[in-house]
C-alpha cells in the first residue's frame, strides 16, 4: 500500500488511451503487478480524476478504481499522494479505507495515481435521496437521525485526529507491492463479513411512503466505541483535519444499509489556518472554489477574511446541509438560489434557511428544523463542534416519536 512505480500495461495502446477516458471499446484489461483487472464501468468523474469500477480477474472482486491524471509535474503527483496518505491515516468503520495505491507514467511522460477502494453496491446517499425524489417517498426522521449520526462519528475521528496516530513512511514499505496488498485486503474482508460488519441492526437504506425509511429490521444501531488507539492518550496533541466537501455524493452507504462511510479525501486539509495575508485568503478562496462544493461550502470559504482562521466547523455547516438534503431532497441554498433568482454564494452568505410550511406538509418535526438551523450558522464561533452535534442527535433520537 505503497507510492510505487509498477509495471502497468494494458492488452493495447488504445485501450490504455481510450477506454480509461470514457471512449466505447468494451471491458478493457488493465494489468497491474501480475494481477488483471477488467475495467466494468465509470463510475465518475470530475477535473482530473476517474473512478472506475474494476473487478480482480482471478478473485472476481469488485473495486472502486480512481484515476487520477497529473499533467502539471510533480506538484500534482504530490497532491494525488497526499490525497492517497489520508486513506491511510484514519482508521474508523465510518471512513473509506484505501486498498492500496501506485503511479505510473502515461505515454507523454505525465504522471497518473491509481488509488484502489472498495466498492460500495448500494452507492452513496446521494442515490438514495434522488430516488427518494423520483418515487415520491422519503427517510423516517429516527432512522434519518441514525445514520446522520454515523456521518458525524466519521467527522469526528477527522476533527479529533492524534499525532501519535500518524505512520510513518518507510523505503521498505515503498517497495510493498500493489499485488500483496489487494490480497491482504481481500483476506481480511473475507474474514470480517458476516460477523464485525454487521454488529447492530439490519437496516436497508430506502425509501417508504409511510416515512419507515431505512427500515430496522433488529435491534437499535449502537454507536460504535472509538477505534483510535491513541484517544485515550491525554499526552497526545490534537491536530484536526477537516475533509471540506462533505455532501450526499461523498457518504457511501455499506452494503450492511446501515453505515455511512465517508469518503474523497481529495479536499482534506489540516482544519485550523491562520489567514495572515490577503494572498494567503486568495489562495484559501481559489482552493475552496476548486473543491468544496458550492451548495454545501460554508460561507467562511466564499469570502476568506485576512486576520482570520478556517477551522473545522466548515464541516459542521455540510453537515448541516447534508441533512437538510436527506430530509428535502435538496441543499438549502439550492432551493434558495432557485426560488429567489439569486446565486448560492449570496443564499449561503446570508445564511437565510427556509423549511417547508405546514402548508407544504412538513413531515419533519420542529426541534429537528432547529437542529439543523443550529449547524448553519453563519458565523462559525457560533456553530456547535461534532461533539455538540453528536450530543444533540442523541437528545433527538430519546424523544418519542
Amino acid at each position: 500500500m505503497n507510492n510505487l512505480t509498477p509495471q502497468v500495461v494494458f492488452t493495447t495502446i488504445s485501450d490504455a488511451i481510450n477506454q480509461l477516458t470514457g471512449c466505447c471499446l468494451p471491458n478493457p484489461t488493465l494489468y497491474i503487478n501480475r494481477r488483471s483487472f477488467k475495467v466494468v464501468k465509470l463510475l465518475g468523474e470530475g477535473g482530473f480524476s476517474f473512478v472506475y469500477l474494476v473487478q480482480d480477474v482471478a478473485s472476481g472482486r469488485l473495486y472502486a478504481l480512481k484515476k487520477i491524471r497529473c499533467p502539471f509535474g510533480s506538484e500534482g503527483v504530490q497532491d494525488a499522494m497526499k490525497e492517497a496518505e489520508m486513506y491511510r491515516i484514519f482508521q474508523h468503520e465510518n471512513v473509506i479505507k484505501m486498498v492500496d495505491t501506485c503511479v505510473v507514467s502515461d505515454k507523454d511522460g505525465s504522471k497518473i495515481v491509481y488509488i484502489f477502494l472498495p466498492y460500495f453496491k448500494r452507492g452513496n446517499l446521494l442515490d438514495a435521496i434522488s430516488a427518494n425524489l423520483l418515487h415520491h417517498t422519503h427517510f423516517s426522521e429516527p432512522d434519518m437521525l441514525r445514520f446522520f449520526r454515523g456521518v458525524c462519528y466519521g467527522v469526528r475521528a477527522l476533527h479529533c485526529h492524534r499525532l501519535p496516530n500518524v505512520p510513518i513512511s518507510s523505503r521498505d514499505q515503498d517497495d510493498a507491492s500493489v499485488h500483496s496488498g489487494i490480497e491482504a485486503w481481500d483476506s481480511r474482508e473475507a474474514r470480517t463479513t458476516g460477523s464485525a460488519r454487521r454488529q447492530g441492526s439490519v437496516m436497508s437504506f430506502t425509501g417508504s411512503e409511510n416515512g419507515t425509511g431505512l427500515s430496522d429490521l433488529g435491534s437499535r444501531h449502537q454507536p460504535p466505541a472509538p477505534t483510535t488507539a491513541a484517544i485515550d492518550d491525554e499526552d497526545a496533541v490534537i491536530v484536526p483535519f477537516a475533509h471540506r466537501d462533505i455532501k450526499p455524493g461523498n457518504v457511501l452507504i455499506a452494503d450492511d444499509g446501515q453505515t455511512p462511510v465517508l469518503m474523497d479525501f481529495g479536499s482534506m486539509a489540516r482544519a485550523r489556518v491562520k489567514i495572515q495575508t490577503r494572498q494567503q485568503a486568495l489562495h484559501e478562496q481559489d482552493l475552496a472554489a476548486e473543491h468544496c462544493s458550492m451548495p454545501y461550502r460554508a460561507p467562511e470559504l466564499f469570502d476568506v477574511k485576512t486576520g482570520s482562521t478556517l477551522d473545522e466547523k466548515v464541516d459542521i455547516w455540510s453537515l448541516g446541509c447534508t441533512l437538510y438534503a436527506m430530509a428535502y431532497g435538496t441543499s438549502p441554498f439550492e432551493t434558495n438560489q432557485i426560488n429567489q433568482g439569486g446565486s448560492i454564494a449570496l443564499a449561503v452568505l446570508n445564511g437565510n434557511v427556509r423549511f417547508p410550511t405546514v402548508e407544504q406538509a412538513d413531515r419533519y418535526s420542529a426541534e429537528f428544523r432547529e437542529f439543523i438551523k443550529t449547524m448553519l450558522v453563519v458565523d462559525p464561533s457560533e456553530r456547535p463542534d461534532i461533539h455538540e452535534v453528536i450530543e444533540q442527535v442523541d437528545l433527538l433520537l430519546t424523544r418519542p416519536m
